[in-house]
């Protein structure tokens, strides 16, 4: 974290406190990941960067630290909220470590199918949810597309058998970590930007993610077999530090949730087509995609959803509505 430090000395007559820089009428914002270039993240951090410079005619600027230079998703989360980073790209799972409503998209199968996950995530539940950390010092300002995830190896994984006792790779989820062990596995979190060379040394089995982040990562290059088990599907989210927000006048807010916003029509129509190039991208690397029987998952991970719902009651009503989104 000595980077920041040095940041925050050089601009020390700039900044007001933490991340944003004020010179006269002119504003600029830190925006920190930790994915790779060519993540959907990154390419929605470009688009709201430059849609914030469009619409404000030049007054408002958002430089983008990329790839993990300003820290990991924990390291990020941890000084956003006292505005050491103004905002960062970050998925449910990660979320879920410091605002546990985040675990409830997370859960095992909680969602039908695409329209019922469209419903919940970009209707009336998800805008509830991403306002539901202001108290914390962070809020999400936009949901963005992260399609299904699913366990891949570097030996042949082709049934639900075929997982017991692999050691795989998972985000720092306490979500994913359950779903891991309770599919028979090994969950071992490892940081996104180490976990290639993980699998490539076989410090690891493999991972589970989406197919672009595995192609993105070009996990496909070290990992063979990726099995369509589907047990999580949630979205990515463009978390800003409520302190940044208070900071800004009326119209800069303006301008950067309007261009969240219109970030996330751009990045779900990039997904899709992501989604169908990257598959393309790994069967022509050789990588074998198998479609899977979900039963045995699904009876795997009921525990975990019975767990939830026995721990948290105060999601219930949640859950429910949830749930009759589906009808």
């Amino acid at each position: 974290m000595r980077f920041i430090s040095k940041l925050s000395l050089a601009c020390s007559v700039a900044f007001i406190s933490g991340g944003v820089a004020m010179a006269a009428d002119t504003v600029t914002l830190q925006l920190a990941h930790d994915v790779d270039l060519e993540h959907s993240g990154q390419k929605v951090s470009e688009f709201v960067a430059k849609e914030v410079a469009e619409l404000s005619g030049g007054k408002m600027k958002i430089n983008i630290y990329p790839s993990g230079q300003m820290g990991s998703t924990r390291e990020l989360m941890e000084i956003l909220p006292d505005r050491g980073v103004d905002m960062t790209y970050i998925s449910a799972g990660g979320l879920e470590s410091f605002a546990d409503i985040y675990s409830v998209l997370t859960l095992p199968y909680i969602f039908k199918d695409k329209d019922h996950y469209n419903a919940v995530v970009w209707g009336p539940i998800g805008k509830e949810i991403m306002e539901s950390t202001r108290d914390k010092g962070y809020v999400a300002i936009g949901a963005y597309a992260a399609g299904s995830r699913s366990f891949y190896a570097r030996d042949p994984i082709t049934a639900y058998e075929d997982l017991q006792g692999k050691k795989l790779r998972v985000p720092p989820s306490p979500m994913l970590v359950a779903i891991t062990e309770a599919v028979g596995a090994l969950p071992t979190p490892i940081a996104f930007a180490e976990s290639y060379t993980a699998i490539q040394q076989g410090v690891v089995d493999g991972a589970e993610n989406n197919i672009p982040s595995f192609v993105s990562t070009r996990h496909f290059e070290v990992a063979k077999y990726f099995l369509e088990d589907e047990h999580s599907s949630f979205p990515d989210y463009l978390v800003v530090s409520t302190q940044t927000l208070d900071a800004l006048t009326e119209e800069q807010r303006g301008w950067l949730l309007q261009a969240a916003k219109d970030a996330q029509g751009y990045q779900r129509e990039l997904w899709e087509q992501m989604e169908t190039e990257n598959r393309q991208t790994a069967i022509e690397a050789g990588v074998t995609f198998t479609p899977v029987d979900k039963a045995p998952f699904q009876a795997a991970v009921k525990p975990i959803v019975d767990d939830f719902k026995a721990s948290h009651p105060q999601y219930e009503d949640l859950m429910q509505r949830i749930q009759d989104a589906a009808n």
